[in-house]
C-alpha cells in the first residue's frame, strides 16, 4: 500500500506531529494519545484510496484515538469507518456502548458522533472509511449498530473480515485502472453485514442478494481442498437452490466447474513450485486439491499450463548433478 509512513525514519521529536498530520489528512481528525515516550513510539501506516473508499493498514505501539464533540461537529463529509482487528485486542466506544474486539472481529463507528478507540496492547488493525451517504442506511440503524462487535458468528461479518482485511492490505489496488469496480460490492457487503446484524430483514434483503456471488466465491475458496465440494453443497450452505446458484454465478460471468478447476490447478501449481514441492508425490498434490484421478490431473494441468506437473516441478526443483 502506498504511501507508507514509518516512524523508524522520523526523528523522535517529530513523530507525534507527523503521525497526527498523516491521520488527519488521509482518514479523520482525532486526538491521538501515544502511551510510550516519543523515542519509543513505533508506527507503520499504509494508506490508500479505492474510489470513494479510504483504507489504512496500521501497526503501532499502544495508543488512544478520540473523536471529540468539537471534531465531530466540524465534520464536512460524514463517514462510517469499519475497524478490522487483525491480532491482539482493542476497544471501540460510541453512543454509550463499548465493543471489545478480538482477532477476526470488526466494528463500525460514525464520524458525526464522538468516539474512542483504545489500543492498550498496540495496534494491528485495518481502517476502511466509507462516505456515510454511500451506505444509504437509516440513521437509526447506524446509531444502533455502532460499537457493536461484528464477529464470526455472523456469516456476512466473517466474509467481511477476510475481504476488507485483504482490501486494506492490497498495496497495488489503488493504482489499478479498474479499482473503482470494487467500490460497489464493498459498499453492498458492508450494508449486508450491518443490516443482518441489526436484524432488519427488509433492509438486508437487497444487499444480501447483491453480495451473494461474492459470498459464494469466498465459500468456494475456503473449501477448495474438499473433495466433496459440489453445486448441491454450495447451494445448501447459502440456503438457495442449485438452479439459483448457477443463475447468480452466471450473472457474474462464472462457470462453476471451470472456476473451481482453475483455482484448484493454481494451488497445485503453487505447491509443486514450493521449496517443499518434492516432499509430496504429484498424485498426492492433485488429491489434496480435489483431483482424485492422477491421470486426469496431469492431463488438465498440461492443457492449462502447457507443461506436465512433473516437468513443472522439475523446472522449479532441478536435481543437483552428482
Amino acid at each position: 500500500m502506498s504511501p507508507v509512513l514509518d516512524t523508524a525514519f522520523i526523528p523522535p521529536r517529530d513523530r507525534e506531529e507527523v503521525i497526527r498530520h498523516a491521520v488527519w489528512q488521509s482518514m479523520v481528525a482525532v486526538d491521538i494519545d501515544h502511551r510510550p515516550a516519543a523515542e519509543d513510539i513505533s508506527v507503520r501506516i499504509g494508506l490508500g484510496t479505492v474510489g470513494a473508499i479510504k483504507v489504512c493498514s496500521a501497526r503501532a505501539t499502544a495508543v488512544a484515538l478520540r473523536r471529540t464533540e468539537r471534531l465531530a461537529r466540524e465534520d464536512e463529509e460524514p463517514a462510517v469507518t469499519l475497524g478490522v482487528q487483525m491480532t491482539g485486542s482493542s476497544m471501540v466506544v460510541q453512543n454509550g456502548r463499548e465493543a471489545l474486539l478480538r482477532p477476526g472481529d470488526c466494528a463500525v463507528y460514525e464520524s458525526i458522533s464522538p468516539y474512542a478507540l483504545l489500543f492498550d496492547e498496540g495496534v494491528d488493525y485495518r481502517f476502511i472509511r466509507f462516505p456515510r451517504a454511500a451506505l444509504a442506511l437509516p440513521d437509526r440503524l447506524l446509531r444502533d449498530i455502532t460499537a457493536v462487535p461484528l464477529g464470526p458468528d455472523n456469516p456476512s461479518a466473517r466474509l467481511a473480515f477476510t475481504y476488507f482485511s485483504q482490501l486494506a492490505g492490497a498495496g497495488d489496488l489503488h493504482q489499478w485502472t479498474h479499482a473503482d469496480a470494487v467500490v460497489e460490492p464493498s459498499v453492498e457487503l458492508l450494508r449486508a453485514v450491518l443490516a443482518t446484524q441489526h436484524g432488519n430483514s427488509t433492509v438486508a434483503k437487497g444487499p444480501l442478494e447483491a453480495t451473494l456471488s461474492l459470498r459464494i466465491t469466498q465459500y468456494i475458496r475456503a473449501h477448495l481442498a474438499d473433495p466433496d465440494l459440489s453445486a448441491a453443497r454450495i447451494a445448501s450452505a447459502h440456503a438457495i437452490s442449485v438452479r439459483h446458484l448457477y443463475a447468480v454465478l452466471s450473472l457474474s460471468g462464472i462457470s462453476l466447474g471451470d472456476w473451481i478447476r482453475t483455482r484448484r490447478l493454481a494451488e497445485c501449481r503453487r505447491e509443486l513450485a514450493d521449496p517443499n514441492g518434492r516432499l509430496r508425490t504429484i498424485a498426492a498434490t492433485g488429491r489434496r486439491w480435489g483431483f482424485v484421478n492422477a491421470t486426469h490431473f496431469s492431463k488438465v494441468f498440461k492443457q492449462t499450463y502447457g507443461i506436465s506437473p512433473r516437468d513443472w516441478r522439475g523446472q522449479n526443483h532441478p536435481r543437483s548433478s552428482a
